[in-house]
């Protein structure tokens, strides 16, 4: 095997190791982690025999299921690259990201059968189609049932598995198509799982090898939850993490976020870590918890961790109040960027909104190149170098601007723009792509959202840039309520004004019954912009 770590090459010798303990988890499903190990086995075998070679790529378009890992996991054993599929997608987009994936063979739930069906025909290139029962409509004909294809089997698939080998992550972002980004599997093991088993910064040789690393993992990791989706990079990643570990990974079985069914999921199996998204989750779980004190007993949980959206200062403090053991790290990360930086808090911590201590590997560059100078005022995009992913793929243009070389060194620079403080730490402001030019001034809407959302008449918040012929744009805000109050306009302007300069604040609220966000907490821009002006025409 070549140099470089490879996922499963530690995973199987962690199923070696700690056979009889849970890998998943899924409402009263438990999967040890000899049955993980043999039925991705199985999987892994049926893929090549179905025609996959080296590094094919598969489509996994699944919700939260013991499958998604399993299917990883044969995926990785076999040297063929995992896709996720974001399941909210129509039609359209499916066939472009199977399309330009390369896709040979989709992994699909059964509630996505007639979907599949409709799309089949436009993606030539994918020969094979794996059926995952939930209890929805039976396996179609031209499509192989998942428990046949994962038939278990102690013989692992003789192929040639390196750190080399490729992952692929396929990411919206908030405007364009879907782009995907290529991680190798030792650098993204590097960037991700070295949290908690930091041999794994060195290379195998200089580390002791697979086994000298993983004599750290003396007993089975912890279960951790990951109840955002799989298809996105902050569940998958963080659960690849926990597998690492020698954990288990437990899904929630109800497909939309259901907050009762969290925590008691917690509760019932001794959850130690649990992975959400920003105050899309957190404010549910807050509410809950406040609704019912004392109702569950989440004293096993000793970590949460959110990237992707805000997660606001209040929020964070709610949270500890109710469990005041727990470390919440809010992760400054994106699918194409590890470690940009993050934010620890813990009860006697000030738990900010938006501020992040740097990564060992980042800096805030400015337009014309330099380091912004710290509690100067200027604006940057933060860069981080160290382990970066080989970039978009089949994108050499959108992966020349994302991923740049400076003073030497490659580093991936998302977008993401923030000013640094006399201390060092930054305060993010949010994604170029959707900075609203408003009278010559560039404002973030995420920093303009955070100020309404702290409002106590506003649940939630999305901010847009609406033409204007004065001033080129005019910001547009669309306000989910609280319910049982009313939104009164000057009062939210007003509001942001005291927190933010003026020119920031909203000249125009529209209230709504709901923002809608998706299930990776983020929000369609392009579709609340066409709503504002729509509303104001």
């Amino acid at each position: 095997m070549n140099s470089g770590w490879n996922f499963a090459e530690i995973w199987e010798r962690l199923a070696a190791r700690f056979p009889d303990a849970p890998a998943l988890v899924h409402g009263d499903r438990t999967i040890s982690w000899k049955s993980f190990d043999e039925r991705a086995n199985g999987l892994a075998a049926s893929l090549l025999t179905d025609g996959a070679i080296h590094q094919d790529k598969v489509a996994l378009y699944l919700y939260n299921a013991p499958e998604y890992m399993e299917a990883t996991f044969a995926l990785y054993k076999s040297a063929l690259v995992p896709v996720n599929t974001n399941y909210r997608y129509v039609e359209d987009e499916l066939a472009y990201l199977w399309d330009n994936a390369d896709a040979v063979a989709v992994i699909f739930h059964g509630s996505f059968a007639s979907t599949v069906e409709k799309v089949r025909q436009r993606v030539p290139k994918v020969k094979t189609w794996i059926w995952v029962d939930d209890g929805s409509d039976p396996c179609p004909e031209w499509a192989t049932p998942y428990e046949l294809a994962a038939t278990p089997t102690a013989d692992r698939p003789r192929v040639e598995r390196s750190g080399d080998d490729i992952v692929m992550i396929y990411t919206g972002g908030t405007t364009g198509m879907p782009k995907g980004v290529m991680w190798r599997q030792d650098d993204l093991i590097r960037a991700t799982c070295s949290t908690g088993l930091p041999l794994l910064l060195q290379g195998p040789e200089q580390a002791g090898g697979y086994d000298g690393v993983l004599e750290a993992v003396v007993t089975p990791g912890g279960p951790g939850l990951p109840a955002c989706p799989l298809m996105h990079g902050t569940g998958w990643f963080t659960a690849n993490i926990y597998l690492c570990m020698g954990g288990s990974v437990v899904t929630l079985v109800d497909r939309k976020l259901n907050i009762i069914e969290l925590l008691d999921t917690v509760e019932a199996n001794r959850v130690t870590a649990l992975t959400i998204v920003g105050d899309a989750f957190a404010k549910p779980i807050v509410h809950a918890l406040d609704a019912d004190p004392g109702r569950w007993d989440l004293s096993s949980l000793v970590l949460v961790t959110s990237s992707g959206v805000m997660w606001s200062e209040p929020v964070k403090e709610a949270m500890l109040r109710h469990n005041p053991h727990m470390l919440l790290i809010d992760a400054f990360s994106s699918s194409e960027a590890i470690g940009l930086g993050q934010s620890a808090s813990f009860v006697g911590s000030e738990a900010k909104t938006a501020k992040f201590t740097l990564g060992e590997n980042s800096r805030v560059i400015t337009e014309d190149g330099r380091d912004v100078v710290p509690g100067s005022g200027e604006k940057g995009r933060v860069a981080v170098g160290g382990t970066t992913p080989l970039g978009y793929y089949k994108d050499p243009e959108k992966s020349a601007a994302t991923f740049t070389v400076i003073d030497g060194k490659r580093f991936s620079m998302p977008g993401d723009w923030a000013t640094v403080d006399a201390d060092g730490t930054i305060n993010l402001l949010g994604r170029g792509s959707v900075c609203i030019n408003t009278g010559g001034e560039k404002v973030f809407p995420e920093e303009v959202e955070e100020a309404l959302k702290e409002h106590a008449t506003v649940y939630d918040a999305v901010v847009v840039g609406v033409p204007d012929e004065k001033f080129g744009e005019v910001i547009t805000a669309i306000v989910e309520p609280k319910p049982g109050v009313t939104l009164t306009d000057r009062d939210l302007i007003d509001h942001v004004k005291t927190k933010l300069a003026a020119y920031k604040a909203p000249k125009r609220i529209l209230p709504v019954e709901s923002i809608g966000r998706a299930a990776n907490g983020k929000v369609d821009y392009a579709r609340w912009k066409a709503y504002a002006l729509e509303s104001l025409a």
